[in-house]
């Protein structure tokens, strides 16, 4: 179990959250990042997100993404359309496909227990797929608990689980951003079944939108007290709420009318105060897709060791009016320019080549 060399408690995060300026956080961030990572690598995973479907239930209020069975844009991909996508990825030397979709009114538990195993009769590599709403939803249609769903979708092939749909862990904010979703008990039920039952994921924490600074902390103790409990998160990765297209944004007026997302100063001061408390998950990974590449160098001084996923495909923050897009070269030389070792790793954080030259 990584350490630090004092836990934060809850009262400590807000009062740094409140009282400290960004160098200060950034400071200890980066000191608690070398004691961790030593070896001055960042690494980063080449995969690609697979949005199997974007028919969703739940229509979050802060989600631009989902759509309706009846809509003119309604899709539900083919096997063959899915295959293409991970022989493509193969090519690139992918090692992962992040398989994610919205939640179906009716694709029965077969489809996805068919979806995997044909895929790992097809492919070697490494299937990241189905959040927690997704779980739950699973659970639900098919009357089965959390724990049926989960063992057999592991033994379908699922090999991890994303850490999706944890917005903030305060119900009192999801249920202004995403009311029909699961609760935050249910996200951590999920995550709490799946690393009992040997199936790892990584969490995440949605940020900058109706939240105050107590429940940026509240969620990160909430993952720190599951962690101290499963030891099953492979790594923490927070990312900023992305206004455009969605229908919570025309709540938020600044001037009286403009809505601004969170500012690159918010975002390294949450990702320096993550690291900060999150003193048991070993890896903290930017989010060059919502901050792009100039802002995860950044970030790498912030407390962060990870640069993410090469991520050819991203469909939801694009959606919401992100477009930031790197191929594996020049994530290569961003993390090189930042000073630091570029390393390509596996989805469990094993390294596949470190690219020392």
């Amino acid at each position: 179990m990584i350490t630090t060399e004092k836990r934060i408690s809850e009262k400590e995060g807000i009062n740094l959250f409140e009282t400290s300026d960004l160098l200060t956080l950034g400071d200890m961030a980066n000191s608690i990042r070398k004691r961790i990572h030593p070896e001055k690598r960042v690494t980063f995973v080449i995969d690609r997100n697979i949005n199997y479907t974007n028919i969703c239930i739940n229509k979050c209020r802060f989600c631009a993404y989902y759509r309706d069975e009846n809509d003119s844009d309604a899709y539900i991909l083919s096997n063959d359309e899915i295959f293409r996508k991970i022989e493509e990825i193969l090519k690139l030397g992918g090692t992962q496909i992040l398989l994610q979709g919205g939640l179906h009114p009716s694709l029965p538990i077969d489809y996805y227990t068919d979806l995997l195993r044909s895929i790992k009769r097809s492919f070697p590599i490494h299937i990241h797929a189905f959040s927690p709403p997704e779980i739950i939803h699973f659970a639900r249609l098919s009357d089965l608990t959390i724990r049926e769903i989960l063992t057999i979708l592991k033994e379908s092939g699922l090999d991890s689980i994303p850490g999706g749909g944890a917005e903030i862990l305060v119900d009192k904010v999801r249920g202004i951003i995403s009311p029909k979703k699961i609760k935050s008990d249910e996200w951590i039920e999920v995550m709490e079944i799946a690393h009992g039952i040997g199936i790892p994921s990584s969490a995440t924490m949605m940020f900058g939108s109706v939240e105050k600074k107590a429940d940026i902390i509240k969620h990160l103790i909430r993952l720190r007290e599951l962690q101290d409990r499963t030891g099953g998160f492979t790594a923490f990765i927070p990312w900023t709420f992305q206004p455009l297209n969605t229908e919570i944004s025309s709540q938020f007026t600044v001037h009286g009318s403009q809505f601004y997302p969170a500012t690159g100063v918010e975002y390294l001061k949450v990702l320096a105060i993550s690291r900060i408390i999150l003193n048991n998950i070993k890896n903290i990974q930017v989010s060059w897709v919502t901050q792009g590449p100039k802002m995860a160098q950044v970030a790498l001084k912030f407390g962060a060791n990870d640069f993410g996923s090469t991520m050819i495909e991203e469909n939801v923050v694009s959606a919401a009016g992100t477009t930031y897009r790197m191929t594996k070269e020049e994530i290569v030389e961003i993390i090189r320019d930042a000073g630091y070792i570029p390393a390509q790793r596996n989805t469990l954080y094993g390294i596949i080549r470190i690219y020392d030259s």
